[in-house]
């Protein structure tokens, strides 16, 4: 988790949720949330619900954080409850059934993801760890205009005054191309600055959230 958790959104889940009981359920479910909290593991966060969101929507959103992490059931089996088809697992003792509230945070996993956060997911995706991933790339392609720009300055030759040779002129093209992608990375501190001043959220400096449609033009990179 410790990898991936600045490249995509994480949300935990406890699979085979019908090997333990309830109560060995909360608490596994409070050591997984503390060790995460420990060792200081970002996962997804669900935002604060606006003042005007009606009372439903409110209770909704609470009983999802409260279920991190989701402890869901999986199973390809059709059974037959009480005249009713369900998709479950047939046990000695009894059914288990995955979309049983009851049973499994599967119902509960499955509207967050498709219906009641699904854009957040796609905007936080695109806007924090994309972006991210975009402003790595622009860093090291400056470093490596860098050290392109050393090495022609290694191999030119002294030439009489007046005189502008290729490699003169390449220079002056890397010296330009670095100096933009310069501003374009100070831009983004500064953007990340503002963000972090204006927003409480867990996104930290590290993390960059910016705009770079309007920078296409310019022909340094399209990533």
């Amino acid at each position: 988790m410790k990898q991936i958790q600045h490249k995509v959104n994480i949300v935990p889940i406890i699979g085979k949720a019908d090997t333990l009981t309830e109560s060995e359920m909360k608490r596994l479910k409070r050591r997984i949330m503390s060790d995460i909290q420990e060792n200081n593991i970002q996962i997804y966060q669900f935002p604060d619900c606006d003042s005007d969101e009606d009372e439903d929507f409110k209770r909704q959103d609470k009983e999802l954080k409260e279920c991190i992490p989701f402890a869901v059931i999986g199973s390809h089996n059709i059974i037959e409850v009480g005249g009713k088809k369900v998709r479950g697992r047939q046990y000695p003792w009894g059914i288990v059934e995955v979309e049983n509230p009851k049973h499994s945070d599967f119902n509960k996993l499955r509207n967050m993801l498709i219906t009641t956060h699904m854009q957040d997911l796609k905007d936080v995706t695109e806007d924090v760890y994309y972006e991210n991933f975009r402003v790595q790339c622009i860093s090291q392609i400056s470093q490596q205009a860098i050290r392109e720009r050393g090495k022609l300055k290694r191999d030119s030759v002294i030439q009489m005054d007046g005189v502008i040779t290729e490699t003169d002129k390449l220079l002056l093209q890397k010296d330009e191309e670095i100096r933009r992608m310069q501003d374009m990375l100070s831009q983004m501190q500064e953007k990340l600055k503002a963000t972090s001043r204006s927003s409480n959220s867990i996104y930290s400096d590290s993390q960059i959230s910016l705009e770079f449609d309007n920078r296409k033009k310019d022909g340094i990179i399209n990533v």
